[in-house]
């Protein structure tokens, strides 16, 4: 395994090294080749050539034979042992070209960085699909309704709606927040830019119906002219709100009306609320939550969707508590997990209950509950262990059903013959002296990306991420096999699974775990060269546990590098029926890492330490 410390000396100031900024049209490129089956020539993994991006730099991912020199823009870059590299180099706005050169070869690649910043119009008019609200809006009455414009600086702007004046004012300053993906390099700062021609204001109105377009005036020098916004207002009279139902299996309930905004507990199909506003194709729910107009089937209604509940009832169904809550109308629900806890808030909700059924059961030592507030009602089950396995909602007419998951049959001990994890590894982690089998236990491994359109990330050799994942899971579901356990694939050679598919394989197969395998790549501003290491991803409270215990067990046994442990909405750590985990193996994009990820025998230590990692945690957590 080659040595890390060296990867901090590949490339001591990469951005001394600048590009040749081209303004005007493409340049013709030498087209990058298909992978190098062995290091006989100069070989660019990525960027790709016309690649665009909006960052502030950009890597390049390649190889080259180790004796030599590979030049970039005419200067010399530091590489692996082997001949890897990669550089980070700063980026202007517009097309920035990169000349590689390595002996007699030469590779050009054109990369265009995209400005992010709103053009100020220098003349009289507002910039372009700039005026807010974009889209249609509806509101109750005496909400707030905000608008906004970009517009030449010093100017004076306001907007006409329904017979009021809203003056909009400039700011100095503005603070912006960096995305989610900032936090992997680092950068996740707020950073305060000046807020010159960037104009806002907000009223409130009482007037029911439809209000129309906002019109926005830009006044300069005594000189105005006018343009009609794209969005409509219209204000919800508070006693004809509309009824939502739930369509989707799992409506994507969210804080807000768009993707960007985080996600809530999913609505299980049926759920049913008052319509309160809406936003282009978002709908708002009473209870706060945001959906999406396809999720959802909007009905006029006479009745208010709320519910009372009275008594409630438990029974134990192959593995799983089942808990029914009879109600009147499926109504919006949230769950949170804790220690020893699982807590379920239904909402529009009033509690007539004197009584609950609940026997001895292998998962729940009693329940509590308490109407929070007026139409608010909190079920919290007190656990018998610490570790959760897994929950299911859905309605069966009226009643909400809630699934919660017995912990596993217990690990026990090996037929002789078959290996247990011995020596100095099991000593550090303190594992068990004792063979240990995986009987009863049902593993789910999920090898990231495949087909012609997923390859994931790629190496510097130019060896994509979906084929040393699935020789990886491969190898693992060996291993686990050998211990006793059944393992469930979601794919088995380079083909397309869809996200969906996946997710679904891991609801039809209810494993008793799940994991994603994957090896990890960062943003075009990320440090290539200085990014390595192990990391895990959690979603769901039950997962955390095996999160960081696969985390701490691979770094301390294979002596790896921590890149951390993360919560983080992915498709794949967002199943509730088992506690899933996203594993991040180590960085493919790193020259030195990258060794070590292609090297067999440590593939297969790596394959062994996955499996010892799993079968421990699940006997430490069955004695929690």
């Amino acid at each position: 395994m080659p040595n890390l410390k060296s990867s901090h000396s590949l490339l001591p100031t990469p951005h001394s090294l600048t590009p040749i900024p081209l303004l005007g049209s493409l340049v013709s490129v030498v087209l990058i080749a298909a992978p190098v089956q062995a290091q006989k020539s100069l070989y660019l993994a990525y960027p790709p050539n016309n690649h665009e991006t909006i960052a502030n730099q950009i890597f390049l991912i390649g190889t080259a034979p180790a004796k030599g020199t590979v030049l970039v823009n005419g200067k010399p870059i530091s590489r692996s042992p082997v001949g890897h590299f990669a550089p980070s180099f700063p980026l202007q706005v517009g097309v920035n070209r990169f000349v590689l050169r390595y002996g007699k070869q030469e590779l050009i690649v054109n990369v265009n960085r995209l400005s992010t910043e709103p053009e100020i119009p220098a003349g009289f008019a507002f910039a372009k699909n700039s005026l807010m609200p974009a889209v249609d809006i509806a509101r109750l009455p005496d909400e707030w309704l905000c608008f906004g414009a970009i517009a030449p600086a010093n100017a004076k702007v306001a907007v006409q709606l329904a017979g009021q004046t809203i003056p909009l004012s400039s700011p100095t300053q503005k603070v912006e927040l960096p995305d989610n993906a900032a936090v992997l390099t680092q950068k996740n700062q707020p950073v305060s830019r000046t807020a010159a021609g960037h104009y806002k204001g907000c009223t409130r109105t009482v007037l029911l119906g439809d209000l129309g377009k906002p019109e926005f005036q830009l006044t300069v020098a005594d000189q105005t002219t006018s343009q009609m916004g794209s969005g409509s207002i219209r204000i919800l009279s508070p006693t004809q709100l509309e009824v939502a139902e739930v369509i989707a299996d799992n409506g994507a309930a969210r804080t807000g009306p768009s993707t960007d905004y985080s996600r809530l507990t999913p609505l299980p199909k049926g759920t049913q609320a008052l319509v309160t506003g809406y936003e282009g194709e978002w709908v708002r729910l009473d209870y706060g939550a945001w959906i999406n107009r396809r999720e959802v089937q909007i009905q006029k209604s006479t009745t208010l969707p709320t519910s009372l509940i009275r008594s409630i009832k438990a029974h134990q169904v192959d593995g799983w508590t089942e808990v029914v809550f009879p109600l009147q109308v499926p109504v919006p629900l949230s769950i949170q997990q804790g220690d020893r806890t699982f807590t379920l808030t239904l909402y529009n909700t009033t509690a007539q209950t004197d009584i609950i059924k609940l026997d001895d059961d292998p998962l729940i030592e009693r329940l509590d509950w308490q109407q929070t507030v007026p139409g608010q009602v909190q079920y919290t089950f007190k656990l018998k262990t610490s570790q959760q396995w897994g929950y299911k909602l859905r309605y069966e007419g009226t009643s909400l059903v809630l699934s919660l998951r017995h912990p596993p049959a217990g690990t026990r001990s090996q037929k002789p013959g078959v290996r247990s994890r011995k020596g100095p590894g099991a000593r550090e982690m303190g594992l068990s002296p004792h063979p240990i089998s995986l009987a009863n236990i049902t593993i789910l491994l999920d090898p990231g990306h495949g087909g012609p359109e997923d390859s994931g990330a790629v190496g510097p050799t130019g060896l994509q991420e979906k084929t040393v994942v699935l020789t990886i899971s491969k190898l693992l579901r060996e291993q686990l096999t050998q211990r006793g356990a059944k393992v469930v694939m979601t794919r088995e050679k380079d083909e397309d699974v869809s996200l969906q598919d996946r997710i679904a394989l891991i609801h039809k197969t209810q494993p008793t775990l799940a994991l994603s395998l994957h090896y990890n790549a960062l943003p075009d501003n990320g440090d290539a060269i200085r990014t390595k290491g192990i990391s895990t991803f959690w979603y769901q409270t039950q997962a955390h546990s095996l999160a960081v215990f696969l985390h701490n067990y691979l770094v301390k046994t294979l002596k790896r590098p921590s890149y951390g442990v993360f919560w983080n909405n992915l498709a794949l750590t967002r199943p509730a029926v088992a506690p899933t985990v996203l594993v991040e193996l180590g960085f493919i994009i790193n020259p030195v890492e990258y060794e070590w990820i292609v090297n067999p025998s440590e593939q297969k230590r790596l394959a062994i330490a996955l499996a010892d990692s799993i079968t421990e945690w699940l006997r430490l957590s069955q004695s929690l």
